[in-house]
């Protein structure tokens, strides 16, 4: 299978495959006579695995060691479960560090009265100090 197709099938950017398999990440495809790239369904496997893996949010580097780990399978997968977790944590992280942003914006919002973008409350707020906004 050719770049685009693979690419296609796994709603990859062409780009990003030729990304993955610059950082080692996909191995190198066999080529054709006329030096083409020609991906076979181990490719394909892996891609879809990376993909997802992305997708939920896995950084490059823990998904290069759920791969590695991934090839070891007579191993105890608490190594596996350690990353994951890892991951959950930094997945909790960022949602309280968004529900402040959250809440400190909905408490701009409401504090808007109306009226002129001079008395904006938001602005205002933004502002290092209201004589940089005049």
């Amino acid at each position: 299978m050719k770049i685009g197709e693979m690419a296609s099938t796994t709603a990859t950017n062409i780009e990003t495959v030729r990304y993955y398999e610059k950082i080692g990440l996909l191995p190198p495809p066999a080529r054709t006579g006329g030096n083409y790239r020609s991906y076979g369904p181990e490719h394909l496997a892996r891609l879809s695995f990376i993909r997802r893996a992305r997708d939920l949010g896995f950084s490059i580097e823990q998904v290069r060691a759920l791969l590695d780990l991934s090839q070891r399978r007579g191993h105890d997968c608490a190594t596996v479960d350690a990353v994951a977790t890892a991951h959950l944590v930094e997945v909790d992280r960022k949602i309280a560090d968004l529900t402040a942003l959250r809440r400190e914006l909905g408490a701009l919002i409401e504090s808007c009265a109306g009226g002129t973008v001079a008395d904006c409350r938001i602005l205002e707020a933004l502002a290092p100090n209201s004589s940089d906004m005049a």
